[in-house]
């Protein structure tokens, strides 16, 4: 059996179960906080937010993905990111923890935070800890509870992203699903927003990061909306090993195999995510082929997305290849523009903008019918060896400026 996408989100696979509640942390009317819980102490993984600034989940987080061998529970806040709020910020954050803890059961230390939302302001130590009680009391382990988990962890994003998949390894059905929040202040250097990953799956701490460590590279730190690094990223990842398969413990079939379920769930929420950007339209794609090295592909696929002449041309449907190439040509990335080819393409459509480094004689009407898709994909052709990478982003819109100009009112 192959990798399937079934539904679902971080209650797909066993022994997982998820929660939510309205908190009024920020937000009025809706949930803002949510927990994932599994049965069972589950080996943990992640990787963090490159920001020097760090918000006070995040140091919490990384002292337990480095010294504790598993992890039980990851509970989350929207509205305010605990961020640049120093010793005070630090004690709110274990304090929601150990509330959660000892509503479980479970060790202080098994239990993951994430936050996310306004920089500089401390979370309401009353409200987290009540949160954290309440859901104690009201996890479930249905598609829904961990659809509603998704929803609660939402700022201005404005669709709830999740997806989850099956597989075999030896002999055993095992199941990886996930959740991530982010719509602004996406530029990963490591991962995404938030994002949770569970999967029954039996594998060692060590391969587990292993396999998380590479898969950033190619999934999450490959989007971007506005190039904005959060203080705030964290993806972490829980495998409970309740699917009783031969325990990964070295890079075996087994061990590939569990790395594409993990790249085909991250790169579904990473590209959920670009899509989504605030004020977004489109998702926009770029993919370079054909670059010297991987390191190259990576560097000039990111120079495109992030380009906002680029991007504000894909808003407007504007088949302005020069934006293209321009940020093609300012990536730091050596080439030979003689010999590039440009194309895009959507839906199924794709036209030949740029053939040797020169224009085309392509149609601009087919041209801005293909950019108005809500997936619009270029790619350029760089002939200088076999590397290739691909980048997500979104287009440039008016409301992305109106999203941002009033953020903390």
């Amino acid at each position: 059996m192959g990798i399937e996408m079934i539904n679902g989100g971080v209650t797909a696979a066993k022994g997982f179960s998820a929660t939510s509640t309205a908190a009024e942390i920020k937000y009025k009317n809706r949930t803002d906080m949510a927990l994932v819980y599994s049965s069972v102490p589950a080996k943990v993984a992640g990787t963090f937010t490159k920001n020097v600034v760090k918000a006070a989940p995040v140091l919490w987080d990384m002292d337990i993905v480095k010294n504790e061998e598993h992890a039980q529970a990851v509970i989350l806040n929207s509205g305010i990111a605990n961020a640049c709020t120093s010793k005070e910020g630090m004690e709110t954050n274990e304090a929601m923890a150990k509330a959660l803890a000892e509503a479980l059961n479970i060790p202080t230390k098994s239990v993951l935070t994430a936050s996310t939302g306004v920089i500089g302001y401390v979370l309401p130590v009353d409200k987290v800890t009540s949160g954290a009680k309440a859901m104690a009391k009201t996890l479930s382990d249905t598609i829904e509870a961990g659809t509603e988990a998704a929803k609660a962890i939402m700022t201005t994003d404005t669709i709830k992203k999740e997806c989850a998949v099956t597989f075999t390894l030896g002999g055993k059905k095992v199941t990886l699903g996930g959740m991530s929040k982010g719509s602004g202040m996406i530029h990963p250097d490591m991962a995404t927003m938030l994002c949770v990953i569970t999967t029954d799956a039996a594998i060692t701490k060590e391969m587990l990061q292993k396999a998380v460590s590479a898969d950033v590279k190619d999934s999450f730190n490959m989007i971007s909306v506005d190039r904005d690094t959060s203080t705030n990223d964290s993806l972490m990842v829980l495998a409970n090993g309740l699917a009783e398969n031969p325990v990964i413990d070295c890079e075996n079939d087994d061990y590939k195999t569990f790395c594409q379920a993990l790249a085909q769930v991250t790169q579904t929420l990473a590209k959920i995510m670009a899509g989504d950007g605030e004020g977004a339209t489109k998702l926009f794609e770029t993919i370079v082929k054909n670059a010297k090295t991987k390191e190259d592909a990576v560097i000039l696929s990111k120079s495109v997305i992030t380009s906002n002449l680029v991007k504000t041309a894909v808003y407007g449907c504007d088949a302005n290849w020069g934006r293209i190439i321009c940020a093609l040509g300012y990536s730091g990335v050596d080439f030979d523009p003689k010999i590039v080819d440009l194309y895009i393409e959507s839906d199924g459509e794709r036209i030949k903008l740029v053939e040797n480094g020169k224009a085309t004689d392509y149609s601009e009407e087919q041209a801005t019918k293909i950019l108005s898709a809500k997936h619009v994909t270029a790619i350029a052709d760089m002939k200088m060896g076999t590397a290739t990478a691909t980048a997500w982003g979104c287009d440039l819109t008016y409301d992305y400026v109106k999203i941002n100009g009033d953020y903390r009112s």
